[in-house]
């Protein structure tokens, strides 16, 4: 099988989108490590207004297709790019403002059988905002030679404060299994897991449940500034990317991701 992580923050020039390739997917299963291949350039982000591509995830509507958004202060808009950077489509998210996107992530939704784009307004700098913003919308259809730009109306608001005080994340999860929300803290030597349990509530703002603590700063305390992860749709594999290491996890079944990510990763 293959498990993709795909996340940037360099200027549009030089970005490069690349895969981590997971091969000896039995070995794994029979108790061995996983071996990981190299990376893969696949090409530059050829659009200049993608100026920081803060999320980035792989379309399951649509196949080949990578989804964007920049980070903080940009308008409310995310991009549809092939897996050689190629410029699909722009798509305004109608009505919700990107006060921090940070991460962007796929999965089911409220309607079975249909994916769902979730963006995490989640980023906190400086740790001042009370509240913070999941935003989720039916992934969209990307067609040849469709208009240039699209508006994304029918989206649905997360809201939510942390149980613990007001923090920065730029990790956000969707539980294929489940349809539970993962948010995972940054800037804390302590890396603290949050869940909002499925189904989530959108008519008023709810508090998360802390699930879990990860010590990851084996090295230096960039180690656990987490920028990113992803599950596979199979909902078996769980990455984690800080500034320093990618992070790998298997889930068992019948394990909850959050337990899942008590054990110790494969870096």
């Amino acid at each position: 099988m293959r498990a993709c992580w795909q996340r940037a923050r360099s200027s549009p020039l030089l970005v490069g989108v690349a895969c981590l390739v997971l091969a000896g997917w039995a070995a794994q299963a029979a108790g061995g490590t996983p071996r990981f291949g190299e990376r893969v350039d696949r090409g530059l982000v050829e659009h200049a207004p993608i100026s920081e591509a803060s999320g980035i995830v792989a379309s399951q509507k649509n196949p080949g297709v990578l989804w964007v958004h920049n980070d903080s202060g940009q308008p409310n808009r995310v991009f549809a790019l092939s897996s050689r950077g190629v410029h699909l489509g722009t798509y305004v998210l109608n009505g919700v403002k990107n006060h921090d996107w940070e991460d962007i992530a796929l999965g089911p939704g409220p309607e079975a059988g249909r994916s769902y784009l979730y963006i995490g307004d989640i980023g906190d700098n400086r740790a001042r905002r009370d509240l913070k913003y999941i935003h989720r919308v039916p992934e969209p259809r990307v067609r040849a030679g469709q208009a240039a730009g699209q508006t994304l109306s029918n989206i649905e608001t997360i809201s939510f404060r942390y149980p613990d005080g007001k923090r920065d994340a730029e990790t956000l999860l969707v539980d294929p299994i489940t349809k539970d929300l993962y948010v995972i803290s940054k800037r804390e030597p302590q890396v603290r897991v949050y869940r909002a349990a499925s189904p989530q509530l959108t008519t008023a703002p709810i508090t998360l449940e802390r699930v879990a603590t990860l010590a990851l700063n084996e090295h230096a305390a960039q180690d656990a500034w987490l920028v990113g992860g992803d599950i596979s749709p199979s909902g078996a594999e769980i990455l984690l990317k800080s500034y320093r290491a990618v992070y790998y996890w298997t889930r068992a079944p019948g394990q909850t991701i959050h337990q899942a990510l008590t054990a110790r990763p494969v870096t």
